[in-house]
């Protein structure tokens, strides 16, 4: 059990948790977890990445980071299913956002992701982000597949693994593709579930399937069941370091309207539960949410599902690091 991270006020001088304060009081942190700057002192960094210039029609992921921090203060301790609290297993912080100091250059931009989470996994600490749109995805990869390629579980409505669009190489429909052609994943270790839609092109389904990603599509998800797509999950990615990336799109949009690109007949939020507690206990070396875009959804409800999403890989990523 991890020593509980203590807040020390700078005018009193009171000791105390914020995760136990009330839930309206407090800077908002990802689910109120202390703030910090030195990596010594984690296990997992909870990141914002305030970016969406990778987006080929709705924008507004760039303030997925914020939404999703308000919301995640409804987030409490233990986990109702395996009663764990992940704040006692781990070191746990938020470490603030990336800063993109070149927003509009998207390929000085992605460098920047890139450096900030290389920092992160040199420092041996793993990475649960929220997003921001997918293509933040690619240079946190770029970051933290150092080695050798490592496996893929990928909740989403689309395989993003398209080719150029308007020009660039890089935007959130090809991040996988790139991290394919760099060596940063594992195609035969690549899962991609929930996949749906109209495509003006096959390209990307067919990038996938010809690399040997195993692509699930939503209809397919009914035939199996969720159970049936966890263990096939599970079955492609073993035992080895493996990273995990949840389009919020990939859930219907009947629960998560605030996205850029929303496909009908999606994933339950249950669905969506049932299938990450299905994960336990593979070998995550990081994780993110991305695609929550609040300017679609005034209700708060799709920050709320970002949130909680965040919170059920948190506790798969504690039992990773035990190990």
């Amino acid at each position: 059990m991890k020593d509980h991270y203590q807040y020390k006020s700078p005018v009193t001088g009171e000791i105390y948790d914020p995760k136990t304060s009330v839930r309206y009081s407090e800077i908002p942190t990802f689910m109120r977890a202390p703030l910090v700057s030195d990596l010594s002192e984690i296990d997992i960094a909870l990141v914002g990445v305030p970016f969406d210039i990778g987006v080929t029609n709705r924008s507004g992921a760039r303030h997925g980071p914020r939404e999703i921090r308000n919301m995640s203060s409804l987030i409490r301790l233990f986990h109702p299913v395996t009663r764990v609290n992940p704040f006692d297993l781990c070191r746990v912080a938020d470490v603030g956002d990336v800063r993109v100091d070149n927003a509009f250059h998207i390929e000085a931009a992605i460098e920047s992701i890139k450096s900030f989470f290389w920092k992160l996994h040199n420092a041996g600490v793993v990475p649960l982000t929220a997003g921001g749109d997918h293509s933040i995805t690619y240079p946190i990869l770029e970051a933290i597949a150092t080695d050798k390629p490592i496996g893929l579980i990928h909740i989403d409505a689309h395989t993003d693994t398209s080719d150029t669009f308007l020009g660039s190489n890089v935007h959130h429909g090809a991040p996988f593709r790139r991290a394919v052609e760099s060596g940063f994943i594992d195609p035969m270790r690549t899962i991609q579930i929930g996949i749906r839609g109209a495509q003006n092109t096959t390209e990307g389904w067919e990038y996938s399937l010809d690399k040997g990603m195993r692509v699930i599509f939503m209809d397919e998800v009914d035939q199996l069941g969720i159970d049936g797509v966890i263990e096939e999950a599970r079955r492609v990615v073993g035992d080895a370091s493996a990273y995990l990336t949840f389009d919020v799109d990939g859930i219907d949009p009947a629960y998560t309207p605030g996205t850029g690109t929303p496909e009908i007949g999606g994933l339950t939020t249950r669905e969506a539960l049932a299938l990450l507690r299905g994960l336990r206990g593979l070998n995550f070396v990081g994780a993110d949410v991305v695609e929550v875009s609040p300017p679609f959804d005034n209700s708060g409800n799709t920050a709320l599902v970002g949130a909680t999403l965040m919170y059920e890989i948190l506790c798969l990523l504690v039992e990773t690091a035990q190990k």
